[in-house]
């Protein structure tokens, strides 16, 4: 358990007192940590701060399970006396100041979008048992239902769920089938948009035959935006009014931000939670139930991913739909056996691949990291680090990219600045 605490925080965390906390120490009473990534010139991480203050003193004072759980900050902030300002309203250690690159490994390790974030990590393991710690803060004030980990999806969304017709079924009426977990809200215009795509990809998948629904999770402001939102789905929908209902499911899939499909399997397992990408990106529906691909291509659709951790971008010289396919396939093996590996280890993979070829989107990726023009290029991309790698080498083979993937999983390759 120490060990693995080590590796992922490093040997040493800083207190409010500048005193080292040794992390080999700490992690042997610990079965949980939670990571909360802020900054402390972050008004929502402010708010949140003085929650989790609150949440932690309580715990820590009452809970049989107290000396079970710590907290580690990991900080976003560039200037290290606003930072030493934040870290004494804490009182649970941090990351170091100076330990960008820790930093930026467990954003990417963890799929960090935004902040505040709060995950709580498996202190055996490193697997993620909730993503969405803000929502326990706010639910689970005496944290009565510590570890909170995953609970399967029948059991957090057992209950009535409404018709548009305010006609109500239960939960059996999911049996079966492949099931779209829908947050969303009228108020937000990407929300009616990706709305408007996803009524007629959910009839196409009924027209084809496919036992298939789609369950709306509402963050909407009123019951009025609610009700007149959900008028124009054909899908079932978690009653608003169950708001204790709606924020389990938000912590079950750790929801960040809104529009998110979350795809499940017959049994109640994540298929992906890119459903929005691969919904836009099968208007005709022909991949249901949208597995993840291993190699994409990249589209103004999908480019959102590039921030959601490091990718391999393959740039070729190809204008003509179809013209990518050698590409992909040069690339896929790599891929497909990158997958393979971390879905045995029930771990999010550590990187995703596109191949890219001469349109605007590529063009304007290429101005924003500031890559040669050369094609093929052979990239890893790190947005939320800056940083990109770059194999520009007359032939690229099967040999040559897999190579360059070992060698940055394994750290060897050294970033040039985005």
């Amino acid at each position: 358990m120490s060990e693995l605490l080590v590796n992922l925080l490093g040997e040493r965390l800083v207190n409010s007192e500048k005193a080292e906390v040794d992390v080999q120490a700490l992690g042997s009473k610990l079965s949980l940590v939670g990571l909360y990534f802020g900054c402390s010139l972050n008004g929502p991480c402010k708010q949140f701060n003085a929650s989790l203050c609150e949440f932690y003193s309580k715990f820590k004072k009452s809970s049989e399970h107290k000396d079970k759980l710590e907290i580690v900050f990991v900080s976003s902030d560039q200037d290290q006396k606003h930072w030493q300002d934040f870290l004494q309203e804490m009182q649970w250690p941090a990351l170091p100041f100076k330990d960008r690159h820790k930093k930026m490994k467990l954003w990417n390790k963890y799929k960090v979008t935004s902040i505040p974030s709060l995950v709580f990590v498996d202190a055996a393991t490193g697997k993620v048992l909730c993503r969405n710690g803000l929502l326990v803060v706010r639910d689970d004030p005496k944290g009565l239902e510590f570890p909170w980990g995953p609970k399967p999806f029948a059991e957090v969304v057992a209950g009535p769920l409404l018709r548009n017709n305010r006609q109500t079924t239960d939960i059996s009426s999911l049996e079966g089938h492949y099931v779209g977990v829908y947050f969303s809200a009228h108020w937000c215009p990407p929300c009616r948009s990706l709305t408007r795509v996803l009524v007629e990809s959910y009839r196409t998948v009924k027209e084809l035959g496919q036992k298939f629904e789609m369950v709306f999770v509402s963050a909407d402001r009123s019951e009025e935006s609610f009700q007149q939102y959900f008028s124009e789905m054909p899908w079932l929908a978690v009653p608003y009014s169950d708001e204790a209902r709606r924020s389990r499911l938000n912590r079950l899939f750790g929801i960040q931000g809104i529009p998110t499909l979350i795809l499940l399997d017959t049994e109640g397992h994540m298929i992906t939670r890119q459903g929005r990408v691969e919904v836009l990106n099968d208007p005709e529906c022909r991949l249901f139930p949208w597995h993840p691909r291993p190699v994409l291509e990249l589209s103004e659709s999908n480019a959102v991913q590039l921030h959601e951790g490091p990718c391999l971008v393959l740039f070729v010289d190809a204008e003509e739909e179809g013209e990518l396919e050698p590409a992909k396939e040069l690339i896929q093996p790599i891929a497909e056996k990158i997958m393979a590996k971390y879905k045995a280890k029930e771990e999010e993979t550590p990187l995703l691949f596109f191949v890219a070829g001469e349109d605007d989107m590529s063009d304007s990726l290429r101005d924003y990291t500031n890559l040669p023009e050369a094609a093929p290029l052979l990239t890893i991309l790190d947005m939320s680090a800056r940083a990109k790698y770059v194999k520009d080498v007359e032939e690229i083979t099967p040999a040559v990219v897999e190579t360059f993937v070992q060698d940055f999983l394994a750290e060897k390759l050294k970033p040039e600045p985005i």
